[in-house]
């Protein structure tokens, strides 16, 4: 039996002493007979909703490399056990599966709340369910947050600023969205979100952070999930034609997932800004654009194919991130190219066993 999610419990069960192991000082306080080397030693318990998706497994992945206590809660509907399963085994990472629109019980000093599925294709399955998960959800994830003293960073998205009228978009822009659209579900649930954060903040003094996510692309990605990254290069791999809609001439800017998870963690761990931070990559690229780097990469002889554009489809998406750089010091390190050929290799191998 794996003990570690009792760990809130049984404090013994942490490693740290469940009662005074020594009380025989005059003082009458307690007294540990553990080294003080030993005390100062002391790892985060980290609790990632939405832990098994794509970009939840990677920074699971990375807290445990600092040395981190990682609770990965997951329900599956998005998620994959094949993102974490490298993970299961290390003494410091534990799963529970549960869905956030439910109360969750467990103690952490710092929650990531990534928990929502993220593509058109998963979050339009289930409109109402992906509403229920943003606001719903946030406030049992605020809860904890209010109940542990946690700090909680909230993944927000690029979407809550619509088809913007505003270019680059900056954190102070508030958007053009369609709340009726079928993409409103997830714009107008993210941007609930941010409210709640906002008014548990000041209401009840949570440690709020929230960072608006732009496209990310990288390793672990569902190949079916209708993202553009994914759906050429999975074209591009199998020789069918890439699909780009209306003329190609849409914008898109494209982070790789590592740069993207040193932001998140970068801006958990200060203590002054709260966001919301936009976190991408400035470097603008058209869909025609991104194809032909797509086909690059693959080596693929794939022609290039047209359909008509989806409704409320942004035709401009780029983040200003001068708040990212002067308060994080955090920019993008990973070029297309590199970021291409490292999922792209992905896809080679788990996909079509290259």
């Amino acid at each position: 039996m794996n003990l570690g999610r009792y760990r809130s419990y049984f404090p013994i069960l942490s490693g740290q002493p469940a009662w005074p192991l020594n009380t025989n000082d005059n003082s009458g306080s307690c007294v540990s007979t553990q080294p003080k080397e030993k005390e100062q030693v002391r790892m985060a318990t980290i609790l990632v909703t939405g832990g098994a998706g794509f970009l939840g497994s990677h920074l699971c992945e990375k807290l445990l490399e600092r040395g981190d206590d990682v609770i990965c809660v997951d329900n599956f509907f998005s998620g994959r056990k094949e993102n974490i399963l490298h993970l299961i085994g290390n003494p410091r990472f534990e799963v529970i599966r549960h869905d956030i629109v439910h109360p969750l019980y467990v103690e952490a000093e710092q929650i990531y709340n990534l928990a929502c599925p993220a593509s058109p294709v998963a979050y339009q399955y289930n409109p109402i369910k992906t509403i229920k998960t943003s606001t719903v959800g946030m406030v049992n994830m605020l809860g904890l947050a209010k109940r542990c003293r946690a700090r909680l960073l909230h993944t927000s998205t690029s979407e809550v600023y619509g088809d913007p009228d505003v270019h680059p978009q900056k954190e102070d822009y508030w958007g053009n969205v369609n709340p009726l659209g079928p993409r409103s579900c997830y714009d107008e649930g993210k941007r609930v979100a941010e409210s709640l954060c906002i008014n548990y903040h000041l209401a009840h003094g949570v440690e709020v952070r929230i960072v608006r996510i732009f496209n990310t692309y990288g390793p672990r990605m569902d190949p079916n999930d209708g993202r553009v990254v994914s759906n050429f290069i999975m074209q591009a791999l199998r020789g069918d034609d890439l699909t780009v809609y209306g003329e190609g001439q849409q914008t898109r800017s494209f982070c790789y997932v590592d740069d993207l998870i040193r932001g998140f963690m970068l801006l958990m761990d200060q203590d002054d800004e709260i966001g919301p931070v936009n976190i991408g990559n400035p470097v603008e690229n058209t869909m025609i654009e991104l194809a032909q780097a797509v086909l690059a990469a693959t080596g693929s002889e794939s022609k290039i194919g047209y359909a008509p554009l989806p409704q409320d489809d942004p035709k401009r998406r780029c983040p200003d991130i001068t708040k990212a750089k002067s308060v994080l010091n955090w920019e993008p390190q990973i070029d297309l190219a590199t970021g291409l050929k490292a999922t792209v290799d992905y896809y080679r191998k788990t996909q079509f066993g290259k």
